[in-house]
């Protein structure tokens, strides 16, 4: 295990981080960002910045600050990240997973994918280039954000809705979940993202007869939310790809050799990215979640379960619909939250910048444009009209489960990836 004063300072800054319990269980139960946020704060005063704090909500802090560049003139640029985390069951991990542990060169921790490795980085970034007398090629607006583990409804859309002026200028954003290396075969590309499906978080309600738990009961609402579940949780959503998706089934099958009229079969070429990959193509409709009952004895009248929707930017209440007869309509349905979808295209000058500074430090590896499954505080941010991409550059060894990583057990990220991804990072913001 290595010692503190050996690490780089992105891992340093990272592990401060993970170190920082932000727990975040939905639906307004938190532990709170406001020490991260504050030591976020703290880093960005020593550079000589000033941040702004909105906690709109007790301990949901999110915290700004705004670089000037050398050419006021550009649209400004975000680089924002999120300061919360998904729970972490500390009995099921190898390690205590809020102690920021370093061992077998990687930093081991709830947030080291996700997201805290790309708040170290751009952070860091940062820093290389005001303590060297530089400043970015234009305007960057840095925020660190609150909740977006709950889809931003305690941070990112308050934030937007409260204080649109800290993003005045901006019109391009970069964040999580892109950038990063996958193996294809013995080859190794890049994904960078362009997208995010929709998400629709909702709750089926079955209701029925209470009764004695002995009776012959066929009116029973766990039974009738049980079948509900089942049928959709194994409903097999048909391939729809965008023009993202076959951009990038296309570039798979290039790199592969592989024929691409099976696009699942070209995501398999992928390795362990593949699941991650095949959820981009289709509508997702998992279930994550059951409550009914209070006693073994009693039969309940009520039962509810919770199911996490991804559709297909637009397609979303075509996919409510479609839900609603699968499920049949003596379940009733409830949308507990619901955001919409992006696309941009895979063009202009800043993706042409964030694939030329890859290419810089990892020469001749094809950059790959693909659809993510999940969201981010892009999707708050496109209310301003900014154009988000997912751009947390690293360079990754092929038998890493990476994508596994987010949301999972013994999350990690090698350290040499974080040091390879500032220097990516770094180059970007010197000179796009």
């Amino acid at each position: 295990m290595s010692a503190p004063d050996d690490l780089p300072e992105v891992a340093r800054v990272a592990r401060d981080l993970i170190r920082f319990d932000t727990t975040n269980y939905g639906e307004g139960r938190a532990n709170g960002e406001r020490e991260a946020a504050e030591y976020v704060g703290a880093y960005l005063e020593s550079l000589g910045l000033v941040p702004e704090y909105y906690e709109p909500i007790p301990r949901r802090t999110n915290v700004v600050a705004r670089v000037p560049g050398r050419d006021p003139d550009k649209p400004a640029l975000v680089l924002h990240g999120h300061l919360d985390v998904v729970p972490a069951v500390a009995a099921d991990w190898s390690v205590d997973p809020f102690e920021g542990v370093v061992k077998d060169g990687m930093l081991w921790g709830r947030g080291a994918v996700d997201m805290k490795d790309m708040d170290a980085m751009i952070l860091t970034s940062v820093a290389e280039l005001l303590r060297a007398g530089e400043r970015p090629e234009r305007d960057l607006v840095l925020a660190f954000f609150a909740d977006e583990e709950n889809g931003g409804v305690e941070g990112s859309q308050l934030v937007v809705r409260d204080r649109a002026e800290w993003f005045a200028g901006a019109t391009e954003a970069i964040s999580e979940v892109g950038g990063y290396s996958i193996a294809v075969g013995d080859e190794r590309a890049y994904l960078l993202q362009v997208g995010e499906k929709a998400l629709i978080w909702i709750r089926l309600h079955a209701t029925g007869q209470a009764g004695h738990g002995s009776r012959h009961h066929p009116d029973n609402a766990v039974t009738r939310l049980a079948e509900a579940v089942a049928a959709l949780g194994r409903t097999g959503w048909p391939i729809e790809l965008t023009s993202t998706t076959r951009q990038l089934v296309g570039s798979l099958a290039d790199l592969s050799g592989t024929l691409a009229d099976d696009p699942d079969a070209v995501a398999d070429t992928a390795g362990a990215a593949s699941a991650f990959l095949r959820s981009t193509f289709r509508t997702t409709t998992n279930p994550t979640g059951l409550t009914a009952g209070y006693k073994h004895n009693v039969i309940p009248d009520a039962a509810t379960a919770a199911i996490d929707i991804r559709t297909l930017p637009g397609h979303e209440d075509e996919v409510l619909a479609q839900v609603q007869r699968i499920v049949g309509d003596d379940i009733r349905i409830e949308v507990v939250h619901r955001d919409i979808g992006l696309e941009v295209p895979f063009a202009g000058d800043l993706v042409d910048a964030m694939v030329g500074a890859l290419g810089r430090h990892d020469p001749g590896i094809p950059v790959i444009p693909y659809l993510m499954g999940g969201g981010t505080d892009n999707k708050a941010l496109a209310e301003l009209g900014i154009a988000g991409f997912g751009f947390a550059p690293l360079r990754l060894p092929a038998d890493l489960d990476f994508t596994g990583m987010f949301h999972g057990v013994d999350e990690r990220v090698p350290i040499d990836a974080l040091v390879f991804g500032q220097r990516v990072l770094t180059d970007l913001i010197r000179t796009y």
